[in-house]
């Protein structure tokens, strides 16, 4: 279910979701771009991707996806793994999944050791589960995502594989295609890790 759903049946909680998504989106992008730009690739700063500024992070596609149909992307930052090498890469390719789990970390800490109002507790859950959401589903290894680049390095076979499958035409389309046929399981493998965490704090 999209985004979209929600500003009428519960404006409040479309406000909230949108905020927290669209940070915590370009956190996961800076992070990427910040360990790249570290670890001496110039390409990141090149482009402008340096900055937690969501406008140099959003696609407008994938935004659009997200308020219609409940799932859609960032743009992803552009790197030259020529000066990362394969161990660079790889902590390049994590840094995006681990700032959204510090985040949940933070948040669920927030949540455990303060007191809150009704609306603090309800915008800390909210970037806790949307935090959670991200970092889950970008380590699953299928092409285009964190997960399959962090397999690539660690297995450089099956990288090259990997790459020569995100450089055919139409592979962004039968992932999205994959991705929306599994989002069954996929959902429920999210929805387990939310109840674990969830069930740490309360």
């Amino acid at each position: 279910m999209g985004l979209l759903n929600l500003l009428t049946s519960d404006p409040t909680a479309f406000v909230i979701i949108a905020l927290a998504l669209v940070l915590s989106l370009a956190v996961h992008e800076f992070a990427h771009a910040f360990v790249a730009d570290r670890l001496g690739d110039p390409t990141p700063r090149r482009y402008g991707r340096v900055t937690v500024n969501p406008l140099k992070h959003l696609d407008p596609f994938g935004t659009l996806l997200l308020l219609l149909a409940g799932f859609g992307f960032a743009k992803p930052v552009p790197i030259n793994p020529n000066n990362l090498g394969r161990w660079g890469t790889l902590w390049v390719s994590a840094a995006g999944p681990i700032s959204n789990l510090l985040i949940a970390l933070v948040s669920a800490g927030l949540l455990a050791a303060l007191p809150h109002t009704d609306l603090v507790l309800r915008v800390l859950l909210t970037v806790l589960s949307v935090n959670i959401v991200l970092a889950v589903f970008n380590l699953i290894p299928i092409p285009l995502l964190d997960g399959s680049r962090i397999l690539g390095a660690l297995v450089p076979s099956l990288g090259r594989s990997l790459a020569q499958f995100e450089a055919m035409p139409f592979s962004f389309l039968i992932v999205m295609a994959f991705i929306f046929l599994a989002q069954g399981p996929i959902g429920q493998l999210i929805a387990q890790v939310q109840r674990f965490v969830l069930g740490l704090v309360f």
